[in-house]
């Protein structure tokens, strides 16, 4: 007689049903989260009204119902793509997302540097309101300026590459404090070697150097970004323009730089809508403006705020008008809104204010929007 184990008829029954019944476990898991998939995707299409991104995801809802949400969080490169964009768009207050546009330029009519002790000039609370608006709404981690106080070679532009600068007194006659104003300033090497390589880039010629600040700078930013009520608070690094009057050359100069926007790196390009120092003498007992600053100044709001396709070209016959030699004899001053155009790309331009005053006027522009946020201006 065989001693070996025989097998019972039961056995042989358990072993099948612990098999289908562990099939029929994992069917009904199966079933139930697909139910849950289903129950939330209409849920969630019923509420997304009121819903942010993440709770629309139904695939998110649904796994956390399971505590298996791990399981579903495993993403396709398109799907990673698309969260990167997600990540790089910033949220309104009612929750839903925008993307982040391209800080806007700003054109400074910075006046004399008498302008920093005339607190209730209306020059002086425009700059004040230009530069809140900068420090509360724009935001920039770095600032770019271009002065009409800094003109370099003819076909070379000079970046200032220096990390800790001085101001340059650079005007005559005024009272002895003036010549003892400081600003509180720091500059930043990566912000001008990244402009310097953009300048190289567009086949510009352009060369480091270390330069402090010219008045055309520190004292209009003196009245926009006050130190002790707005301080500015990011790195500041100032370029030259061309000692050149080729329009056509700034606003290639300012096409160039055109994508430190895309780095929330703010261009400010300063100088004046009309600048004649020459009759300004003659007129500092009369503000009235005189017929060619009125004349003037209409004329470049009118280019500067044409539509993208015809502004360069428009800009450029500013230069021609027979009233042009009057509202700048010399056209430093007006050049730097020719780069703040270039670098404006298809942004329009906006005149925010302006005023006449004698043989000057202060027209303060911005091309391009301030992001997320309604402006003031």
């Amino acid at each position: 007689m065989s001693s070996q184990p025989t097998t019972t008829p039961t056995q042989q029954p358990t072993r099948k049903s612990s098999s289908t019944l562990t099939a029929l476990s994992i069917l009904t898991v199966l079933i139930a989260v697909s139910l849950a998939f289903f129950i939330g995707y209409n849920t969630n299409n019923n509420n997304n009204n009121n819903k942010t991104a993440e709770e629309q995801h139904p695939t998110s809802q649904t796994a956390n119902l399971f505590g298996l949400k791990r399981f579903f969080t495993s993403t396709t490169p398109a799907v990673s793509r698309e969260i990167s964009k997600t990540a790089a768009s910033r949220k309104t207050a009612g929750g839903s997302s925008e993307k982040m546009s391209r800080t806007p330029i700003y054109f400074l009519s910075h006046g004399g540097p008498n302008v920093m002790y005339q607190t209730d000039h209306p020059a002086y609370k425009k700059l004040g309101q230009i530069g809140k608006e900068i420090t509360t709404k724009v935001k920039p981690k770095a600032v770019v300026v271009f002065s009409a106080h800094w003109q370099a070679g003819r076909d070379t532009i000079q970046v200032n590459t220096a990390e800790i600068t001085d101001l340059i007194y650079d005007f005559y006659g005024f009272p002895s404090h003036y010549y003892k104003e400081k600003y509180p300033n720091v500059g930043s090497r990566e912000v001008a070697n990244k402009v310097l390589d953009l300048l190289g880039k567009a086949g510009i010629k352009a060369e480091g150097v270390k330069r402090g600040l010219d008045h055309g700078v520190w004292a209009s930013f003196k009245c926009a970004f006050e130190p002790e009520s707005n301080p500015l608070n990011v790195p500041i690094v100032q370029v030259s323009l061309f000692n050149n009057e080729d329009p056509v050359a700034h606003y290639r100069l300012g096409q160039a730089v055109s994508s430190l926007r895309d780095e929330n790196i703010l261009i400010i390009v300063s100088g004046m809508a009309v600048h004649n120092l020459r009759d300004l003498w003659f007129s500092r007992d009369d503000s009235r403006p005189l017929p060619y600053t009125t004349s003037f100044d209409e004329a470049l709001k009118k280019a500067a705020t044409a539509p993208p396709a015809e502004r360069e070209q428009a800009m450029a016959d500013l230069l021609k008008r027979p009233d042009a030699r009057q509202a700048h004899p010399t056209f430093d001053h007006l050049l730097p809104i020719h780069i703040g155009a270039g670098a404006a790309g298809d942004d329009v331009g906006k005149r925010l204010w302006t005023m006449g005053e004698g043989s000057m006027s202060w027209a303060q522009f911005r091309f391009g929007q301030v992001a997320n946020s309604s402006s003031s201006l």
